[in-house]
């Protein structure tokens, strides 16, 4: 049975034997979009994070039998496609909750408590060459008290809900799915979440209805002195739309750690007139070592389970 990965690079260099151990096993550290078919061809699974595997290339490989998405979101596989030439397509679920949750949170810490600036103040000498003992260039705020807007209350989401009521904030959501779950936070309209929220974190998956979920006249409707989080996936937020409302000092700050092209290339988020209006992380909120090793754990089940089903 012949195993291929097609950007081992996206495991941070943890161990893969589990994986290994299940056939002809092949890794490649990255995998251009041409060289796809080349590297895939004879391989009854293939494993991949972020390379896409679109129609045309899915019925070009005849010993396809299963694909491992070494995450959560399948958005990178034609599953249409895959279903109609007999491709089982699995995802690992559940293993970057903690993570993501956690980057989340730290995020709105950091923004409200002006870390980066302060950090920034420290090393360049600054404080060392003030009289002053205190510094309040910019005012900080605390967490507690705040009311928290989640968007998406899947299980991230959920998590992200603890925590921040943990903190001694107000949790409300809304659901991008429009089902009806029991939650033990309000559920209210997008409209009315974006303008009470003074943190509002986005944990849903890009489809159809969230595409531009959140564009210049949502921004319109939040709080001068909010916080947007995108931990979930880009194309949902309009990030010159969000670039505006930064400038114009229509939100306090943002954190993203994606984005509607990765790597960004140009973008005015790179130019702002207050950067540090704005945290920003390479997709990587779901990557310590930790939630790795638990990613790697499903796709060696997901194999274990195929390979039972045979």
């Amino acid at each position: 049975m012949k195993i291929v990965f097609l950007d081992e690079y996206s495991v941070c260099g943890r161990d893969l034997s589990s994986i290994k151990r299940w056939g002809d096993y092949t890794g490649y550290e990255t995998t251009s979009p041409d060289e796809v078919l080349e590297k895939s061809k004879d391989a009854e699974i293939i494993i991949s994070n972020k390379v896409v595997l679109n129609a045309e290339t899915i019925a070009s490989l005849p010993h396809l039998r299963l694909i491992c998405v070494a995450a959560t979101g399948m958005n990178n596989i034609d599953l249409n496609a895959a279903a109609e030439h007999g491709v089982e397509v699995r995802n690992a679920v559940g293993y970057s909750t903690y993570a993501v949750a956690e980057t989340t949170l730290s995020s709105a810490l950091a923004l409200l408590r002006e870390v980066t600036y302060y950090d920034n103040y420290f090393k360049s000498g600054a404080y060392s060459s003030s009289e002053r003992i205190f510094n309040f260039d910019r005012p900080t705020a605390q967490l507690r008290g705040k009311r928290w807007g989640v968007i998406g209350m899947g299980n991230i989401g959920r998590e992200v809900a603890r925590l921040a009521e943990a903190f001694g904030c107000e949790v409300s959501y809304y659901s991008t799915s429009g089902v009806e779950r029991k939650e033990a936070y309000p559920q209210l309209s997008l409209s009315e979440l974006l303008s009470t929220s003074d943190i509002l974190s986005i944990h849903c998956p890009l489809n159809e209805r969230t595409r531009s979920l959140i564009g210049a006249e949502q921004l319109g409707q939040m709080k001068p002195s909010a916080i947007l989080i995108n931990v979930a996936r880009g194309g949902i937020v309009d990030e010159a739309a969000l670039a505006d409302a930064l400038n114009e000092k229509r939100l306090r700050g943002a954190a993203l750690d994606v984005f509607t092209s990765e790597p960004l290339r140009e973008s005015p988020l790179y130019t702002l007139k207050d950067p540090y209006r704005l945290l920003a992380s390479p997709h990587n909120a779901w990557s310590p070592v930790e939630a790795i090793d638990r990613l790697i754990g499903c796709i060696e089940q997901n194999i274990a389970d195929y390979v039972a089903r045979r």
